[in-house]
């Protein structure tokens, strides 16, 4: 029975392995890909082809990762599908410059030190091409190359250095809370908590400042009403006094 079995494993191994080599992959960007809904529209379109096995993502790239079957398909071939839809292909390289830009709101940035603080910081971090900070509506709005850096890092650096970030947009319909938690508090479960609230488009939590920011939409909820959403969901939050800038 022993000698059956590795009579088989020996025989099959060959197919295995032929099977591996034939799988390679490679990166293309993807022109007008913006949103999970674009991606999942590349994807759709693509798996219907024969050869095609995967992808993965990079929105902030606006980057698709393939993987295919050289014996069913080309590079070539993938690129001409996506000719006809409104995701147009193009070369990628790791070395290309990608510039993308994003606004964040930090109601814990009071003041113009506030706001020098952070641009001395953030000035000397890689891939940041330029800021500008708006302290009159505690904005600061960051054009960055997405090839070296992305937003979470961006956003992780100004966590550390004490400040509550959330997605910022200029719209009157939307605006933006900020509480105080607990120090004890579950700072992901109080994101988790706060994301799952009607209305609410991004929300962020700082350990180290026990705060709790949101960005939402005006027009289904207040500020009031996530409050009382988050002390329902055991959350105890509160509204911060009236801030004095010590710096």
């Amino acid at each position: 029975m022993k000698t059956l079995l590795l009579s088989l494993a020996v025989l099959l191994m060959p197919a295995c392995m032929s099977a591996q080599d034939h799988t390679d992959a490679f990166t293309i960007r993807i022109k007008g890909m913006r949103c999970e809904e674009c991606a999942h529209k590349v994807k759709t379109r693509l798996l219907k082809e024969k050869g095609v096995e995967s992808l993965s993502f990079d929105l902030e790239k606006r980057t698709a990762t393939i993987s295919y079957d050289q014996t069913k398909i080309s590079p070539d071939s993938i690129k001409s599908i996506l000719k006809g839809t409104r995701y147009k292909a193009s070369p990628y390289n790791e070395n290309d410059t990608i510039l993308r830009g994003m606004g964040l709101q930090m109601s814990d940035m009071h003041c113009q030190n506030c706001a020098n603080r952070i641009m001395k910081r953030m000035e000397g971090m890689v891939g940041i091409d330029s800021i500008a900070a708006h302290v009159d509506s505690h904005y600061v709005f960051f054009r960055y190359d997405a090839n070296r850096t992305c937003k979470a890092a961006i956003r992780e650096v100004l966590g550390e250095m004490g400040f509550t970030p959330v997605n910022y947009y200029t719209s009157k319909d939307i605006s933006f809370a900020y509480f105080l938690i607990p120090e004890d508090t579950d700072v992901e479960e109080a994101i988790e908590m706060a994301l799952s609230l009607e209305a609410v488009d991004d929300a962020n939590a700082n350990k180290q400042k026990h705060s709790l920011a949101i960005t939402y939409a005006n027009k289904y909820t207040t500020e009031e009403k996530l409050l009382e959403g988050l002390r329902n969901a055991g959350i105890k939050a509160t509204l911060p006094a009236p801030h004095t800038c010590k710096e």
